[in-house]
């Protein structure tokens, strides 16, 4: 409707405009840097170095970072200088006058460049390694021992630009008191403030921070962008608000793309499909500074494992720095990075075993009730119910049967694959936890205080739900207020599909007490028991005696106006029963775990290696579907998120430098692209979800690439083990199968 206020719609009382200088080189000494002719420009209020910034470093792990670089820059886009001006026009005009001289150093692009002996190091004592992991359980040699079938096959994944609608924008401005306030595009605003307070050397009570309406995240949101530390450094510095917003080329440069990777992955099956063996070892790469690309290593590490019966499972992980552009959180947080490799590996497996690949995946499918091996306890699994629905919607075995589909130069394939992911996870710090603030208004409104964040997923459409449903209330009685740090209690915000789960339950908490209270009251105005009382449509009424009823309005006024009433607001906290995991990343660190499957069928055209997707189908297993036609949204958006990765999607960067950073350049599928998605839901009921609820926003992107390399593998027998599966590598396929058949004639 055109009435969201995004942060780059804001307006305050004497705004400024900021833009950034950013570096041209990836790696380089900052030998000097002439600010005086930008300085001069009329209309041009404050030009900014790294020599300005606070010394102190920033990192969610690895402090490493300044606001702006100083002394060196370690990648193209670094953000060197930045500019306040009256407008953007002559901010941007006051960055062509910044001249920077530049001492180029020598650069690293590949993590094998990284990693070698005596290879320069970009942060010094770190070896070029900002982190490792080494998990083994059971006995990985016996299992291979004793595998009927095994198949080993090395995978590389590249980067994907989160590609949300709404570019990054800050606005901060600083009141007379030396409070800042921050009003920023972010998924979590307390860990946005704490960022804020490390970077900018000063205590987080002086720091305000407020979501504005967020037009999409998808991970690179959290914790990681630059221009809200920016816009804040820079209002502290005028004592006026300041506005950043990046446009779509600033965009590309100041996003963490996600984690590109390399999987060396080697598994075994019994003769009866069942995985006895898994070894894998990843190359991953952080680029210049490690952010959340270490956490999404660990992911690709080792979720996978827990969505099978398997005992032997062994990962080897490094993530190394190198001179690109910094990777990090993105939209299923590494889950694809080995889903591609393990479904893969599945589908091959199986045909070596002459089994059909869902019945291989539902013999190794993990069950309700079961321990992983990794120590992750199992509320409910749906994995099963989602290959079965995915198996009958696509119609997999008439279509399998179907000979014709191989023939001719247009070729077509169908493939599967499944995967599961997290709501919830205790891995950031020892609490996974929300708390809501509910507020019963005097006309019997309810408004609910929280800093979960919404970023267009339907988080505050499911709290409203579920908070109306307690109470007997119209959904158009609940207003959710806007995350805020100085009003809302703490919360961690949006991640790791941890909304509908932790902040449901909060929700459903606090509404039953305001409830209790509510009917309390009202049992002494009645002068009816109150295990006797009824609140349904916003009346409370005798259950025996429809005639002796009060309004809530009138109870919550009656709330107040009694000796010793009060206006009536209820706390409540959810924290998960889950655990920290310990050093061998042993326990069960999430509350729920929520699985999908998918079946497409792809067109190959053998003559120009051209892909076209025929049909596509996605099962949701996220427990109790709150708000289905959310859910089929989330579905939908992750499913053509992942077709995009699969086929199109590549940010390629050369020598350090991104060559396709606009959406000129950058291939997203459109809508013409993709066929009619068609998505169900398993409701496998979570018994720690709100009504059996848990995440649905993230795993349908995860089967996406394995289901069409399968697909096309189907189609036309090659495999393609590489991303973004382009036409061109489809044809150097074809080609290097005939020269090899030509060769063994």
């Amino acid at each position: 409707m055109g009435r969201a206020v995004y942060a780059g719609d804001i307006k305050q009382a004497g705004m400024l405009h900021a833009k950034v200088l950013r570096s041209p080189y990836p790696h380089a000494r900052i030998v000097r840097i002439d600010t005086a002719a930008a300085r001069a420009l009329r209309g041009v209020k404050l030009v900014l170095t790294g020599e300005d910034t606070p010394s102190r470093l920033w990192g969610t792990h690895r402090k490493e970072q300044r606001i702006l670089a100083a002394g060196v820059v370690r990648h193209v886009g670094e953000e060197v200088a930045a500019v306040v001006a009256v407008d953007e026009e002559t901010a941007r005009d006051a960055l062509d006058l910044i001249r920077v001289e530049y001492e180029e150093l020598p650069a690293i692009f590949s993590p094998d460049a990284a990693l070698a002996d005596g290879a320069a190091e970009l942060h010094p004592g770190t070896r070029n390694i900002a982190h490792e992991m080494h998990i083994e359980r059971g006995d990985v040699e016996a299992g291979f021992a004793r595998a009927a079938v095994v198949y080993e096959a090395t995978y590389d994944m590249h980067s994907q630009y989160p590609g949300y609608l709404e570019p990054m924008a800050t606005v901060a401005a600083q009141d007379g008191n030396g409070r800042l306030t921050v009003w920023a595009s972010t998924q979590s605003v307390f860990l946005a403030r704490a960022r804020l307070a490390e970077a900018l050397d000063r205590p987080v009570s002086t720091i305000r921070v407020i979501q504005a309406v967020t037009g999409g995240g998808f991970g690179a949101k959290i914790v990681e962008e630059s221009n809200s530390l920016i816009a804040a450094l820079l209002a502290t510095r005028l004592d006026r608000p300041v506005r950043l917003v990046n446009n779509r080329l600033e965009d590309f440069l100041g996003a963490r793309s996600s984690v590109p990777a390399r999987v060396w992955l080697k598994m075994g099956l019994d003769a009866q499909g069942m995985i006895v063996a898994k070894d894998v070892n990843i190359v991953a790469e952080c680029g210049a500074y490690a952010g959340l690309a270490g956490d999404v290593m660990h992911v690709t590490a080792m979720r996978s494992d827990n969505m099978h019966r398997v005992e032997n499972v062994r990962s080897n992980a490094v993530l190394a720095y190198t001179n690109n552009p910094p990777r990090g959180a993105f939209r299923g947080f590494g889950g694809q990075q080995m889903q591609f490799p393990l479904n893969s590996h599945l589908t091959m497996l199986a045909e070596m075993l002459g089994m059909d690949p869902i019945e291989v995946h539902k013999r190794n499918a993990i069950r309700s009730g079961d321990t992983s091996v990794h120590g992750w306890k199992i509320g409910s699994s749906g994995l099963v119910e989602c290959l079965e629905q995915t198996r009958e919607a696509i119609q997999w075995d008439a279509r399998r049967a179907d000979a014709s589909r191989r023939t001719g130069t247009r070729r077509r394939g169908l493939g599967i694959a499944a995967a599961m992911h997290v709501s919830g996870n205790r891995t950031l710090g020892n609490w996974d936890g929300s708390t809501i603030v509910l507020k019963v208004n005097e006309d019997g409104r309810v408004m609910l205080l929280t800093s979960e964040c919404d970023m267009g997923q339907g988080a505050n459409t499911m709290l409203s739900q579920i908070c109306a449903q307690e109470l007997g209330i119209a959904l158009s009685h609940v207003t959710v207020s806007a995350p805020d740090t100085d009003v809302a209690p703490f919360c961690l915000g949006s991640l790791a599909s941890r909304v509908t789960i932790i902040s449901g339950n909060a929700v459903m908490r606090a509404a039953r007490e305001a409830k209790q209270k509510l009917l309390a009251v009202a049992a002494g105005k009645l002068g009816v028991p109150q295990d006797e009382l009824d609140l349904i449509d916003g009346v409370i009424r005798a259950r025996h005696d429809d005639t002796t009823r009060a309004t809530l309005a009138e109870i919550a006024r009656l709330h107040i106006f009694r000796h010793g009433g009060e206006g009536l607001m209820v706390r409540a906290t959810y924290d998960a029963p889950t655990v920290m995991h310990d050093a061998n990343y042993y326990g069960n660190i999430a509350p729920a775990y929520s699985f999908a499957a998918q079946a497409v069928e792809v067109e190959v055209d053998t003559v120009t290696g051209q892909i076209t997707l025929i049909d596509s189908f996605v099962s949701d297993d996220c427990g109790k579907a709150i708000n289905p036609l959310a859910v089929h949204g989330q579905t939908h958006g992750a499913t053509v998120q992942a077709i995009g990765w699969t086929l199109y999607e590549h940010v390629q960067v050369e020598d350090g430098r991104i060559l396709n950073g606009n959406f000129a350049d950058y291939t997203m599928p459109t809508a013409d692209a993709v066929p009619a998605l068609r998505t169900d839901v398993v409701e496998s009921v979570e018994p720690n979800g709100p009504y059996g609820a848990k995440g649905a926003s993230e795993t349908a992107i995860l089967p996406g690439a394995a289901a069409i390399a399968n697909a096309v593998y189907d189609a036309i027998g090659v495999r393609i083990a590489s991303l973004p599966i382009t036409p061109e590598k489809v044809l150097a396929a074809l080609r290097e199968r005939k020269e090899n058949e030509a060769r063994h004639a």
